[in-house]
């Protein structure tokens, strides 16, 4: 089964080889990896976080942490809809992750499959130290459904490619896309709006991997978004 929404879903949370040690530890007290991953032919391949996709190219994500907590993603389409990608039943409802073990998102054999408006897809990532349970144990609550479709979508959010790695790589990368904090005053979905807060956090990059860290350990929820250009 396809789900809608900016990808027809094709993934859940599979664990695979994991990142060296030293790319676990070697940024802030709390770090989180991300690799986003493009299917060429039947295989897997690492790719800029700003490429600029194609429609209907075959997504995934690899993620990694060096502490423990749970994970959702959420997304707004370039056509407005709000969608959590994971967890999910078409991608993997154990949400559990735990220090340098890696992941990819989804968790099955399901695979996100680009479409929609060409435009940048905000995925929230937001991970937490407990799981969203509300069963009176925790200070949290459990996930809101996803808000309605907004029609008042971000200006300017047309991909963009950087004349410079163009030239050096003969790729089309959008340098506004990839990871990032949450803006000043940017409002956050609904369902995620009163679970976590926008932090203080570095975005790195190294070769194909973006790096989400923060300089003192991380006590609750955190939240940031990344986004995926596409034509």
């Amino acid at each position: 089964m396809m789900p809608r929404g900016w990808l027809c879903l094709a993934m859940a949370l599979c664990a695979a080889p994991a990142f060296s040690q030293s790319e676990t530890s070697s940024a802030g007290p709390h770090r989180m990896e991300i690799k986003l991953q493009r299917m060429d032919g039947d295989t897997w391949k690492s790719v800029d976080p700003g490429l600029v996709f194609a429609q209907n190219d075959r997504v995934r994500f690899r993620f990694q942490t060096n502490f423990d907590g749970y994970l959702y993603v959420m997304n707004r389409s370039t056509s407005g809809k709000y969608e959590q990608l994971f967890p999910r039943e078409e991608t993997g409802q154990n949400n559990r992750i735990v220090a340098g073990n890696d992941y990819t998102v989804p968790a099955t054999k399901t695979l996100f499959r680009i479409g929609g408006p060409a435009g940048q897809e905000i995925i929230y990532w937001m991970v937490t130290p407990v799981a969203l349970s509300g069963n009176g144990t925790e200070a949290y609550t459990p996930l809101p459904p996803p808000p309605a479709p907004d029609k008042h979508l971000p200006k300017n959010m047309t991909p963009r490619c950087d004349d410079t790695i163009f030239r050096a790589r003969g790729e089309c990368v959008d340098a506004s896309a990839g990871p990032q904090g949450i803006a000043s005053g940017e409002t956050l979905p609904s369902n995620v709006a009163g679970a976590a807060k926008p932090r203080d956090l570095i975005f790195m990059r190294q070769q194909n991997t973006s790096v989400v860290a923060s300089a003192v350990p991380l006590s609750g929820p955190v939240i940031y978004e990344f986004r995926l250009a596409h034509k």
